[in-house]
């Protein structure tokens, strides 16, 4: 029976139950709830959530309960319950020999309350992309999984595992791979990669109707890359270009080998504007751009000077050949002086305050860490909620926050009518808290539950899941 007639005969039950005064079957009931509506930061008190599968069928008053027949009942009495939670800025690689580390990270996630991921690409593209269907069919266990497949690069990229290219025609058959791949969105990067093609890149893969994300290079304008389609900013160093009322001319001087584009960061801080800053943002957000800010990795390695994290407990969770991709970006940052550290500081905390402009502006922000290999200390799962609090202690509030890690994502892949809310009709990813995360964003933190398409996980299980991890990675430790 095909799912369309399955669903078809299934509503014929339901509606002869009713008529009948028997209970609706469902697999799982959360009773008692206190549903937390994320767009207005209201709570439904009092409340039951009936799912079947994947899909919320039905919310409302506890009383109602009586009217269905679950396999599963949960008790949230005195619980908060919300949309799962979205890390839209992720990275797994590392070689072959890591494949097994970073499949071992999904589970990290889901303990955390993380019920989708985006993949911004990495060295282990084919590996991800098979991840991402075994996790639609049920075969692996793991947040929704959203990837770019490979990224578009220039010739000889100090990254691996890119698509290289330096012609329109090699621009155009790398995109007809990444179709045929089926990849969610277009990763586009700007180590080697031409400007003029990357903008080349952008406008092809905007035609085609796929999704954009990227570095911008240094030698144009974010407006440049605006105009052409870019549909998300990733990192919020970016977003501090259009706010210099000389970003052209900057732009410019590197084009023409004139500067550098560590020189090009120090005018355009030096001639920061936010007048000018939130003109350039409205324009962006008027053409639906996101941006994707990934304050906490940056957060980590700008501050090594203050804390090494070198008794990090997260680290246990990690695995040894994944902890060694992070000494890359810590040798770097040991080579600094105290005047290069003065400046990372300073750059980053400019960075960081930009968060109320671009809310002022209009532009969706998406919650995202970075986390991954490579970007030391910055950790998967626990890392979204570092970054929430970012966001809260650098002027969003708390249901600001809560936006953009539930609602930014839907709204990025254009399925805002599945997530984003505990409804009837909604996907059956919820989060179970023992506090109100409106009221304080670090209540995310006080994770109950987690339901992963109609799928119950209650505490135990979550803290297994992290028992089983840490194992893990002693064992990897203890081999090595």
């Amino acid at each position: 029976m095909s799912r369309a007639l399955a669903a078809l005969a299934m509503t014929a039950v339901l509606g002869w139950a009713a008529q009948a005064g028997a209970a609706q079957p469902v697999d799982l009931l959360i009773r008692h709830a206190n549903v937390i509506d994320v767009r207005t930061g209201k709570v439904a008190r009092d409340r039951v959530v009936a799912m079947r599968g994947g899909d919320i069928v039905a919310v409302g008053p506890d009383k109602s309960a009586g009217a269905y027949a679950a396999s599963q009942t949960v008790d949230a009495r005195g619980k908060f319950v919300m949309p799962g939670l979205w890390d839209m800025h992720v990275h797994f690689g590392g070689g072959p020999e890591l494949i097994q580390e970073n499949r071992d990270l999904l589970p990290l996630y889901l303990a955390h309350g993380i019920t989708s991921i985006r993949d911004c690409a990495g060295d282990l593209a084919e590996q991800v992309l098979a991840w991402r269907d075994e996790i639609k069919r049920g075969a692996l266990l793991g947040p929704t999984l959203y990837t770019s497949g490979p990224k578009l690069e220039g010739y000889k990229p100090i990254w691996k595992g890119v698509l290289e290219v330096g012609t329109e025609a090699e621009v155009n058959a790398a995109l007809d791979k990444l179709q045929a791949l089926h990849v969610d969105f277009v990763k586009i990067t700007d180590n080697t990669l031409k400007p003029e093609l990357f903008l080349y890149a952008v406008r092809e893969a905007t035609r085609r109707g796929l999704k954009t994300s990227a570095h911008i290079p240094a030698a144009i304008t974010v407006e440049q890359a605006s105009a052409a389609g870019l549909t998300s900013i990733e990192h919020m160093s970016y977003a501090l270009r259009p706010g210099s009322p000389q970003e052209a001319r900057i732009a410019a001087d590197v084009a023409a080998g004139r500067i550098t584009p560590a020189e090009a960061t120090a005018k355009t801080l030096a001639t920061f504007d936010p007048v000018t800053a939130k003109a350039a943002y409205r324009g962006f957000a008027a053409r639906g751009m996101f941006i994707t800010p990934t304050l906490n990795g940056s957060k980590a390695t700008t501050y090594l000077d203050q804390d090494d994290h070198k008794h990090d407990a997260y680290l246990a969770y990690i695995g040894p050949g994944l902890k060694k991709t992070y000494e890359w970006r810590v040798e770097r940052a040991a080579k600094d002086d105290a005047a290069a550290i003065e400046r990372r500081h300073r750059n980053y905390e400019k960075a960081a305050d930009l968060l109320p402009l671009l809310r002022d502006s209009g532009m969706t922000i998406i919650a995202g860490t970075d986390a991954g290999f490579l970007n030391s200390f910055n950790y998967p799962g626990v890392g979204l909620h570092d970054e929430m609090g970012i966001f809260v202690a650098h002027g969003l509030t708390p249901l600001q926050t809560l936006q953009a890690a539930t609602l930014a994502g839907p709204k990025y892949f254009g399925t805002s009518a599945r997530y984003g809310a505990v409804a009837a009709g909604r996907a059956a990813d919820i989060l179970i808290l023992d506090r109100n995360p409106v009221l304080n964003i670090a209540n995310t933190r006080t994770v109950r539950g987690v339901v992963l398409r109609g799928r119950y996980f209650d505490s135990t299980a979550l803290d297994a899941m992290l028992a089983e991890a840490k194992a893990k990675v002693a064992k990897a430790e203890a081999a090595s």
